[in-house]
């Protein structure tokens, strides 16, 4: 029996209680505070995790609403998406903060219920294109949905300043499945066979990971004990706004750790495990 690289789907109920019980204690004037997600607030932030667990819901039901425009590109992909967010964001502003909340608490299940019909080992529907992927796995797609639900809650989290997802139990598979972006933002980085690259999150909660020039190409690669010929140590905090984009790559940079060929590690701070 197959086993699953990065097993998400059993937390995706925890995430989505923690959820609930975040909003529900929030304060009226907290809902109208700004997130690192640009021009958004803690209220559209949570419109559009409503937003992802409706159009899940609504695909199972073969419905997909507007036809998309022809997609040539992964700009055109994003631009689609970001078209899409927006509407969505928008409409939901004439929503109340309650019946977000009734919203969130009707769809969750529901969402969760999908994602585990699926055969985690089959073609999804969606590939995972930030990680450069043509054809995904069910497995990939269902983390990506996760690290989607975990950066965005913790964007509100931030917002208001009240921790609680930064543990490992739910922080360390965000971070794995971000990690596998690391091959397609090197692709065009030529390095010597076996050339070893090592990527520390700090903490309890964080890990290590590594990519390697094997076959023309950068792969991810298992835990071993060779040197490694750049170690990239980046805090936790700075890690999940640097792969969603909400710093920049120098501020990543510069509140980070790097040894060895310090040129090479530089790339991992053009990392985006987002649509972006």
């Amino acid at each position: 029996m197959n086993t699953i690289p990065i097993p998400t789907i059993h937390l995706f109920p925890i995430l989505d209680q923690l959820l609930i019980e975040l909003l529900r204690s929030l304060l009226p004037e907290d809902w109208n505070k700004p997130t690192v997600a640009k021009l958004w607030t803690v209220k559209d932030v949570t419109a559009h995790l409503l937003h992802g667990n409706v159009r899940t819901i609504s695909s199972k039901q073969s419905f997909t609403g507007d036809t998309p425009p022809v997609i040539n590109s992964y700009n055109d992909l994003v631009s689609f998406i970001n078209n899409e967010n927006a509407v969505w964001v928008k409409a939901m502003k004439q929503v109340s903060p309650d019946l977000l909340i009734q919203l969130h608490e009707t769809t969750g299940k529901q969402f969760v219920d999908e994602l585990a019909s699926l055969d985690p080992f089959a073609n999804a529907r969606f590939s995972v294109a930030w990680a450069g992927e043509e054809q995904s796995a069910n497995w990939f797609h269902i983390a990506r949905e996760y690290t989607e639900k975990w950066h965005h809650q913790q964007q509100i989290r931030d917002a208001v300043n009240k921790p609680g997802i930064m543990r490992r139990e739910l922080f360390y598979p965000c971070m794995a499945t971000f990690m596998h972006a690391l091959p397609h933002t090197y692709r065009h980085v030529q390095a010597q066979e076996d050339t070893l690259i090592k990527i520390i999150i700090e903490g309890e909660a964080g890990g290590e990971w590594y990519i390697k020039r094997s076959n023309n190409k950068w792969i991810i690669a298992p835990e071993t004990n060779n040197p490694a010929d750049c170690t990239v140590s980046i805090k936790p905090d700075i890690a999940w706004r640097l792969f969603t984009k909400a710093i920049t790559p120098v501020a990543g940079l510069q509140n980070s750790i790097l040894q060895g060929n310090t040129q090479l590690g530089e790339k991992v701070f053009d990392t985006i495990a987002v649509m972006a």
